[in-house]
């Protein structure tokens, strides 16, 4: 959705907002889900997105970055933001999930074509995740390397290590304490 065509102090149903005009704040509403930041730097267009990982699992990055590219963004001028939300420590997932991710997010048809440094990544060493059959899901990662494949340069690219999870006084998030509660986040042209 563009940020114009929304009303002024209204809310609008969506997972990302484009800012199509100068001087424009654009909010977005998350708990456990990353805020991710879009600036150019050049023509001062930016957007927000509300990403987790069914947004992943959409492309929801890619899409956005073809909507700059119609405002004739260059990925050089283009810089991104991934604020505070859950780490892969906090975000635990059964192995079917995982595996349908990886199809879907990364474009892995089976879990058994990961690296072997991948798959190390994905799944946690530990007796008690793997008793529960729980695997660790690191959302900021895959969103790394969505914007890296992109063409986005490393360089533009910053990613908040803060987790929503394990900050109890600074967050609120959905998978610790099923609270309604949310941060806003915010980016201005």
């Amino acid at each position: 959705m563009f940020g114009s065509r929304s009303q002024e102090g209204s809310k609008a149903d969506a997972d990302g907002l484009v800012g199509n005009k100068c001087n424009q704040n654009l909010w977005v509403y998350t708990a456990d889900c990353m805020p991710i930041f879009f600036a150019d730097k050049r023509t001062r267009n930016v957007a927000t997105l509300h990403c987790g990982r069914k947004g992943l699992e959409k492309k929801i990055i890619k899409n956005l970055v073809k909507i700059f590219d119609n405002f004739g963004t260059t990925r050089d001028d283009l810089l991104v933001a991934i604020g505070p939300a859950i780490s892969k420590e906090h975000y635990l997932v059964d192995k079917t999930t995982l595996k349908e991710f990886y199809r879907k997010a990364e474009n892995k048809n089976i879990i058994v074509n990961l690296t072997k440094a991948e798959k190390d990544l994905c799944f946690s060493d530990s007796i008690h995740l793997k008793a529960q059959n729980l695997n660790q899901l690191d959302l900021k990662r895959s969103a790394y390397r969505q914007l890296l494949n992109e063409n986005i340069p490393n360089t533009n690219i910053d990613i908040s290590n803060l987790c929503t999870y394990k900050l109890k006084n600074e967050f609120n998030s959905w998978r610790r304490s099923k609270t309604l509660s949310r941060q806003w986040n915010f980016i201005c042209s």
